[in-house]
């Protein structure tokens, strides 16, 4: 095929005013170097001329007419895309696909809720057991024929009574009181272990009675192995005190 035939179509397409984008692009760089192509497109428009005065002028020569009829004819058509009706399965399958979704979204929900039940059980599990452990701890205490169980009082009315189990070998102890006067605010009694080597009092626990005056202090953090000479009660802040301030207000030796 020659360049000329090549451009023949486009020359037709370009004479109707149909010729759009780069195909006029490239028709025009051609014709600007090819007289014989110029020529050509000059007489496809006079054609074009003729044929639009037919119904209002002269009949224009038949063969103008043959000519431009030709080079319709030789126009390539576009296809007329028409798209194909969707099946019914295929949207059955869309439907099918959005109902799995939402499934799974639904059981992702309920996976996260069930994720979350049992992660609450297992926390209520593990503070139960930890309650028990420590009941189980201050049972042991208080019934070890070992422990050393010491009264603490004061000589005011009514009186002010507390009871020490103490493990020296396990550092466990158990002390409760009854009948505490309430205490200034920011102020609390503290406990203190006295050994019975001399040195100084170790702190063993901070605590406020309740309204009763009843107050318990349950396996506070001591030494291991110190031998106990007694146990006295003094108000500290409600920090505590690495320190006794006097005056104690209640003390007693073991039994």
């Amino acid at each position: 095929m020659s360049v000329h035939e090549q451009f023949a179509e486009d020359l037709a397409l370009l004479a109707l005013g149909s010729l759009q984008g780069d195909q006029r692009a490239a028709v025009e760089q051609h014709l600007a170097g090819c007289p014989s192509c110029r020529r050509e497109l000059e007489q496809l428009r006079g054609d074009m001329s003729l044929l639009a005065l037919s119904t209002a002028g002269p009949k224009p020569p038949a063969r103008a007419k043959e000519r431009l009829m030709s080079a319709i004819a030789n126009q390539p058509r576009a296809q007329r895309s028409e798209s194909p009706p969707v099946p019914w399965w295929a949207v059955l399958g869309w439907a099918a696909a959005a109902a799995m979704i939402i499934m799974v979204a639904l059981l992702w929900q309920q996976n996260q809720t069930l994720e979350q039940h049992v992660a609450n059980l297992s926390a209520e599990l593990k503070q139960q057991q930890a309650e028990l452990a420590n009941a189980r701890e201050v049972v042991a205490t208080l019934t070890r024929p070992d422990a050393v169980v010491t009264v603490v009082t004061a000589n005011t009315r009514p009186q002010p009574q507390g009871k020490a189990f103490y493990v020296r070998d396990q550092a466990r102890l158990v002390f409760i009181a009854s009948n505490l006067p309430q205490l200034p605010p920011q102020k609390a009694y503290e406990l203190w272990l006295i050994p019975a080597n001399g040195k100084a009092p170790v702190p063993a626990g901070v605590f406020k009675p309740d309204v009763r005056g009843s107050a318990a202090v349950i396996n506070p953090p001591l030494p291991v192995g110190v031998e106990p000479k007694a146990f006295a009660m003094t108000i500290e802040p409600e920090q505590g005190s690495s320190t006794p301030t006097m005056p104690i207000v209640m003390v007693g030796a073991g039994e």
